[in-house]
């Protein structure tokens, strides 16, 4: 099986589908993307912007869901960015200031971190 993500005009995740391996292969049976991407566009409209992802993370660093981002200049899909204030590293989001140890929460307010009640 093979998943492809529509993506919007941002490169935002629309939706993710399944497809079968013999409507991703050539006819010596490789998997080729654009093979996929035809299929999918044939199924959803030749106005639709298809892009393989990997369940397993083995292409565009890890396997997307509806909301992510896929970043076209590094080719990695990213989650959605959970405060303004927080800075991408490589495949995720960090907060600016490192969370303590503990039970804390993130207040984009004061840009600092609440620690819970236990």
């Amino acid at each position: 099986m093979a998943h492809f993500a529509e993506l919007d005009n941002n490169n935002v995740v629309l939706q993710v589908v399944v497809i079968a391996n013999k409507d991703t292969s050539d006819e010596n049976g490789v998997e080729q993307e654009t093979i996929g991407i035809a299929f999918c566009k044939s199924l959803y409209g030749a106005d639709t912007k298809w892009i393989q992802t990997s369940y397993n993370g083995s292409i565009r660093g890890q396997y997307c869901g509806l909301g992510w981002s896929y970043d076209a200049a590094t080719d990695v899909f990213l989650p959605p960015k959970p405060f303004a204030s927080w800075l991408r590293d490589d495949l995720n989001w960090k907060p600016p200031v490192p969370r303590p140890e503990g039970k804390w929460d993130w207040n984009e307010e004061t840009l600092s971190w609440d620690e819970l009640e236990q």
